[in-house]
C-alpha cells in the first residue's frame, strides 16, 4: 500500500497541516502574540424584563475592558436573547472570573451560569 504524502500550506497568518488520511487537522496561529479567552454567559429566560436596573453599570464594567485594550468585544446572543458573549485579550483565566464576579447581571441573578475557554484566533484581531 503507497502512503499518501503529507501536506502543509501557508496562508498570511496561519499554518495548517493536514493528517493524509484527514484523521488530523491542526491549526496555529502566527498573527501575534496575544492569548484570548471566550466568556459565555447563559441568562435567565426573563432578562430582557429583569435587567433594567443592572444594565447601565453592566455596561460601563465591559467599556472600561474595552477601554483597557483587554476585551477585543462582547455582545448579547439574539433570536432568542439567551446568553452573551465576551472576547477577551491577554487576560488571566482568574482576571475573568473576577470581571464575572464584579458583573452586575451576575451578582443580581440574571446569569446563572457561565463558561470561560481558551480561544485560538486564526484570523482577524493583530493588535
Amino acid at each position: 500500500m503507497q502512503r499518501a504524502a503529507q501536506f502543509c500550506f501557508r496562508l498570511p497568518s496561519v499554518v495548517v497541516r493536514a493528517h493524509p488520511q484527514g484523521r488530523r487537522l491542526a491549526i496555529r496561529t502566527m498573527a501575534s502574540d496575544n492569548s484570548y479567552y471566550v466568556l459565555k454567559y447563559n441568562y435567565v429566560p426573563d432578562i430582557l424584563q429583569k435587567r433594567g436596573p443592572y444594565r447601565a453599570a453592566h455596561l460601563d464594567g465591559a467599556k472600561k475592558m474595552a477601554d483597557q485594550n483587554k476585551l477585543v468585544m462582547a455582545g448579547a446572543l439574539t433570536d432568542p436573547v439567551d446568553g452573551a458573549i465576551f472576547i477577551f485579550r491577554n487576560l488571566s483565566r482568574d482576571d475573568i472570573e473576577a470581571f464575572v464576579k464584579d458583573d452586575p447581571y451576575v451578582q443580581n441573578g440574571l446569569v446563572p451560569a457561565y463558561e470561560i475557554r481558551p480561544y485560538m484566533v486564526v484570523a482577524g484581531d493583530r493588535d
